[in-house]
């Protein structure tokens, strides 16, 4: 079926509004509605933080876009954008806010001289003066990169938590590992409890743990390594790690649930998807990112590969 968009637009001093008419993915949009703008130039607007859509910066190409709603290109302004080398906003509007972190940063911390996600936003709100903190709604692992999702007010982040489960209802990661999986997709189950020494260990019976169950699903493979996407039912310290593990497909670089081999010189692992429903207007949010480049070294050998990409 064919998409119709509102090619007329409106210039209010340095802003260019256009109205959505039909379901279109952002980028798509933009390439229609500006006369065939390039692919590469409506990266670079997005990546400067100047597409809003119902006046919230979104950087996310493929950020989904809904009838009426409202999609304006605004010139930015020397320092008015935020630039950080740990933390990229990918969307912010009055109550929350979803970043994309790098690996080798806490997410958040109960020391003022560890710096993490938590602190940066912080700084960020102070800064342009919004009267807000960030408040913590979920974690990523020091070294796992990806989205996470920052509440601006206690009473946010109080919503995820009451209702956490129905809420954010798709959580995806992908994986770098060691070996191949005894099947294209399946579940890993078992009870995760931490030692004396912080270590977790899984059991097939209940050994006083938390239950966990991970999705996993097989989409590239070849020279001795794997690309795996895993969707998490539970969100347990350390599950993913644990459960592959329990495959026999430790995450490469990781060095507590691991072999100790680290190609791609970080943990091969990257939160990639994340749909929830907004706490506040209730509506349906979807977020995703480009799986790392260096997730797919193992292709350069020269060496076939089995291709099971979505």
């Amino acid at each position: 079926m064919a998409r119709h968009y509102n090619n007329k637009y409106q210039k209010k001093s340095q802003e260019t509004v256009f109205t959505v008419r039909e379901d279109a993915q952002l980028m798509e949009f933009l390439m229609k509605a500006m006369d065939g703008i390039s692919r590469s130039k409506v990266k670079k607007m997005l990546s400067h933080d100047t597409v809003h859509v119902n006046d919230r910066v979104v950087s996310q190409h493929d950020f989904q876009l809904k009838p009426n709603m409202r999609v304006s290109i605004k010139k930015s302004t020397e320092g008015s954008r935020f630039k950080n080398f740990w933390v990229k906003i990918v969307f912010e509007d009055n109550d929350i806010i979803v970043a994309d972190k790098k690996p080798g940063i806490l997410s958040s911390s109960t020391s003022p001289k560890d710096e993490s996600v938590k602190s940066i936003l912080n700084y960020y709100l102070d800064s342009t003066h919004q009267h807000a903190n960030a408040h913590t709604v979920h974690r990523l692992d020091k070294f796992t990169s990806g989205l996470i999702i920052f509440a601006k007010s206690k009473k946010v982040a109080l919503k995820f938590e009451e209702d956490w489960k129905e809420r954010v209802y798709d959580r995806r990661y992908v994986a770098l590992v060691h070996g191949e999986l005894p099947k294209s997709q399946g579940t890993v189950a078992s009870w995760l409890k931490d030692d004396s020494h912080y270590v977790t260990h899984s059991s097939q019976e209940d050994n006083g743990g938390k239950y966990a169950v991970t999705h996993y699903k097989k989409l590239k493979s070849g020279n001795g390594y794997s690309l795996v996407e895993l969707q998490l039912e539970t969100g347990r310290k350390n599950q993913i790690r644990v459960h592959l593990q329990d495959l026999g497909c430790p995450v490469v670089g990781d060095l507590k649930y691991g072999d100790g081999s680290d190609p791609i010189h970080r943990l091969g692992l990257h939160a990639y998807k994340l749909c929830f429903k907004h706490p506040v207007t209730g509506e349906d949010l979807k977020f995703e990112t480009d799986i790392p480049k260096s997730f797919y070294f193992f292709e350069d050998n020269g060496q076939q590969s089995t291709n099971n990409r979505r």
